[in-house]
């Protein structure tokens, strides 16, 4: 279906004499670093409720930092005390380095052309999925006789990168024979559920623990062990280890949907706002969008939104997903489009300039990034991920 602009409805003048109607709040996605810093200090309280040593805490700010802002969002983890901050790839570790961060920081996915060397210069850990990895890591580390830091990361059951059990007994003699040279350091140990199930999980962990026992005999000394991410974080003692990663949980949203553990509250961090850019009074029988997919039943109002799936609005969630205008709730009708989509807002009196909150804390009254995923059919995590670069991050 062509997607040519389709902003065929008559636009109002906008209201003047609000600095709130800037024309950087056209769209926004607002950020509550505050948010930030109490979901990192309750995740640490709950974890270690209980317990004489409690585990250490990852921040988990990949993706920039799930569609939040990376730098902002590891500048507030770091200073709220967060012990680790992780990320997927050197590139992000290497920017939030230029940026000021200076939290120990583990990048873990690499492709064949990584630079090792910029990563083990700017004092990075890095998380090794491969014999062939290591030989880089080491051979990097030795041209600059510098001492790389090392986590291998380990292949439980996932199925994805990491180390898998028939490599592991040649994989941990090198590294301690690398170590012996003093060209890296084998830091920690990871793995990853899969959240299959509380068995699988389980079953996971005792293969995690013969890797753990099997490194040891090699003569490694991890001391960072860590195989739980939010989910098994927040209700699995038994897999957390010396260290969780948080990631969807410091966001504010839980790894279910549905939900926290009793004890635990978090906020979420991103607001998804815009301001209405047009209003119409359409007819009954009127349809609206592309496929003509939605038509008036009655005499209604509709108004439009300057957002769409080039912001990262799913497409999926078109006459399923709803929003708040000036404090109600309204249906989206009709497609999805690339920039924009139309709210039916009956007969409410909704002007050009009024604000729009697609998604943020539902105890305010509006939307939840879980809502939209329910009516995208997906999951919380993507919802907040895909918000594009179009959408300016405010930072409070």
């Amino acid at each position: 279906m062509n997607d040519m602009n389709d902003t065929h409805e008559k636009t109002d003048t906008p209201r003047t004499g609000n600095s709130e109607r800037a024309e950087g709040t056209f769209r926004s996605a607002r950020i509550d670093l505050d948010a930030v810093r109490r979901n990192l200090a309750a995740v640490r309280d709950f974890v270690g409720r209980g317990v004489d040593t409690a585990p250490r805490v990852m921040a988990v700010v990949k993706a920039n930092a799930y569609g939040h802002g990376a730098i902002a969002v590891a500048a507030a983890a770091q200073e709220a005390g967060a012990d680790w901050l992780g990320v997927a790839d050197i590139g992000e570790a290497l920017e939030l380095r230029r940026n000021g961060i200076t939290a120990p920081l583990l990048a873990w996915l690499h492709g064949p052309d990584a630079d090792f060397s910029a990563a083990i210069e700017a004092g990075v850990g890095l998380g090794i999925s491969s014999a062939a990895q290591l030989r880089q890591v080491t051979d990097a580390a030795a041209a600059l006789s510098r001492t790389a830091s090392v986590q291998l990361k380990l292949d439980s059951g996932l199925s994805r990168n990491g180390l898998p059990e028939s490599d592991w007994a040649a994989v941990f003699a090198a590294a301690r024979a690398a170590e012996l040279t003093g060209s890296i350091t084998v830091d920690g140990l990871f793995s990853h559920l899969a959240n299959a199930s509380a068995e699988a999980d389980a079953a996971q962990c005792a293969q995690f623990d013969t890797g753990i026992a099997a490194a040891r005999r090699a003569g490694l000394n991890p001391t960072l062990l860590h195989i739980a991410a939010t989910a098994a974080a927040l209700t699995e003692p038994a897999a957390r280890y010396t260290m969780v990663r948080i990631g969807i949980g410091l966001y504010g949203l839980s790894p279910w949907g549905d939900g926290l553990p009793d004890g635990l509250e978090l906020t979420p961090v991103m607001t998804l706002a815009a301001r209405v850019a047009a209003v119409r009074r359409v007819r009954a029988g009127t349809a609206a969008s592309y496929d003509y997919t939605w038509r008036a039943e009655r005499e209604t109002t509709l108004a439009l939104v300057p957002l769409g799936y080039a912001d990262g609005i799913p497409r999926q969630a078109s006459g399923r997903a709803s929003v708040s205008v000036n404090g109600a709730q309204y249906p989206i009708v009709g497609r999805v489009a690339m920039d924009q989509f139309i709210v039916d807002v009956g007969d409410a009196a909704v002007q050009v300039g009024d604000e729009v909150v697609l998604f943020g804390d539902p105890r305010s009254g509006v939307p939840s990034a879980e809502d939209w995923a329910d009516a995208a059919g997906t999951i919380n995590y993507e919802i907040v991920t895909r918000i594009g670069q179009r959408v300016p991050r405010s930072i409070r």
